[in-house]
């Protein structure tokens, strides 16, 4: 299972850009959707073979005791109970504040692992950078720059050290093949609980929302016309000893790690709030995790016409990227709408499994090209020669040529629907690699 990192600090000493830094892109939750600052984000990150989930979390005020830098703090307090590792962020430039002896003196009481990280350290003499900062008592200081790079490997094998982490990640392919898991995922209070007590005809999941509880998601084993699945519930379970009773219980990183360990995904939405941008969240991090997904809209019942062809409206412009999802649209608690979704749930998995033959790809790549050809990138054409692929959940395939670094991003969608078409896609994502033939004549024209 994945470490989970938090970055806690005081506003603008640059927590965001070191979140970038870690997880290697530019997370486009955190850089599109207004006001998002004040939540907590999550993204991935590796380092070397392991792999780890990031928590951004905007300034911390642990004093603060009304208006939204007190929302802000218990976003925070929420990230690091969340997490195996705190890294304190402070500012290199501003030195010591009262509020980092606030956060400090916060730290310290909970006993987690932390790690002291002055930013913005480039250019400064070395030990002015991190003596002044020895005072808030969370031992060694390390100096890095975010925005620069330095220091992130430093600072990342410290974060990972104190969790004595095995040296090889753990397979998740050593489980039954003949089992499909699936997480139902979404946000607190949208019928998830609800929707497989349905499925399973009984009350199985009411035991599970108990304090003290350590476990990170709860699998219950089911069989459906011969099909065996492993159901994983993801509502906010309470860690022991980390309960707050003024944040909500909803616990996004055992929703992440769910996804992560799933086969299939399926999305469930609430009719009566429409799409949030924590739902677009969640959403987001199913396909940067090639996840197969189905949505479905569950409490259908309780909207009129109106606020339906609302719902659709947002589902369109907020999940664009998950077109290719098979959408539902349920009543979990009066078993309307459920028999369909077990067909899609079969159809997603059985896409993301699928094997495709190379003779088959290359035909279907060189009919795309004679169709419509790639633009032209510089000096050259785009090349095209042939096509394999390169792994499933999510099916991958990897294209070969010369100048495939000039294929654009429209060309490549064009291509993914052809493939999407020829076999039946539907429901997981589709990943084109293009890999480029080294050029025999470089090297003479360096001479």
């Amino acid at each position: 299972m994945k470490p989970v990192i938090a970055l806690v600090g005081r506003p603008n000493v640059g927590k965001s850009t070191l979140f970038n830094r870690l997880t290697r892109s530019r997370d486009a939750i955190v850089a599109d959707f207004a006001g998002l600052t004040r939540d907590r984000h999550y993204g991935n990150g590796k380092h070397g073979k392991q792999e780890y989930i990031v928590i951004d979390t905007g300034g911390f005020e642990p004093t603060a005791e009304s208006g939204i830098y007190k929302e802000m703090a218990k976003q925070t307090r929420q990230a690091v109970a969340e997490a195996d590792v705190v890294v304190f962020v402070v500012d290199a430039r501003g030195g010591v504040s009262a509020q980092d002896h606030d956060i400090a003196n916060y730290l310290r009481r909970l006993g987690k692992p932390c790690v002291l990280a002055a930013n913005k350290a480039e250019g400064m003499t070395e030990g002015h950078q991190t003596s002044d900062f020895y005072e808030l008592g969370l031992g060694e200081v390390h100096a890095v720059s975010a925005a620069h790079g330095q220091g992130m490997r430093t600072l990342i094998e410290l974060a990972l050290a104190p969790l004595h982490l095995p040296e090889e990640p753990e397979d998740d392919d050593a489980v039954d093949p003949g089992v499909i898991r699936l997480a139902v995922a979404g946000r607190p209070n949208v019928g998830k609980s609800t929707l497989i007590n349905t499925w399973l005809g009984e009350e199985r999941l009411v035991a599970f929302d108990l304090p003290g509880t350590t476990r990170d998601a709860i699998s219950v084993p089911f069989e459906r016309r011969g099909q065996r699945f492993e159901l994983i519930d993801t509502a906010g379970l309470r860690r022991k000893g980390k309960v707050f009773e003024a944040i909500e219980k909803f616990s996004v990183v055992k929703t992440l790690q769910a996804i992560e360990g799933a086969n299939v995904v399926l999305l469930l939405l609430d009719a009566t709030q429409g799409v949030t941008d924590q739902d677009a969240h969640i959403a987001g991090y199913i396909l940067e995790s090639g996840r197969a997904v189905v949505i479905a809209i569950n409490k259908w019942d309780a909207v009129d016409s109106y606020q339906r062809e609302l719902v659709q409206r947002s589902i369109e412009t907020r999940l664009p990227f998950l077109k290719f999802a098979s959408l539902h649209f349920i009543s979990a608690q009066k078993r309307q709408g459920l028999g369909p979704v077990w067909g899609s749930i079969a159809q997603a998995h059985k896409a993301a499994m699928c094997k495709m033959s190379t003779p088959v790809l290359t035909r279907l790549l060189l009919e795309a090209v004679q169709f419509q050809s790639p633009e032209r990138g510089g000096m050259f054409r785009p090349k095209l020669r042939y096509a394999h692929q390169g792994g499933m959940n999510p099916p991958i395939i990897v294209i070969h040529g010369n100048s495939l670094e000039n294929v654009s991003e429209t060309y490549k969608r064009f291509l993914e629907g052809r493939f999407r078409k020829e076999f039946d896609l539907t429901g997981t994502p589709l990943r084109i690699q293009m890999k480029s033939s080294d050029n025999p004549f470089a090297a003479k024209k360096e001479r």
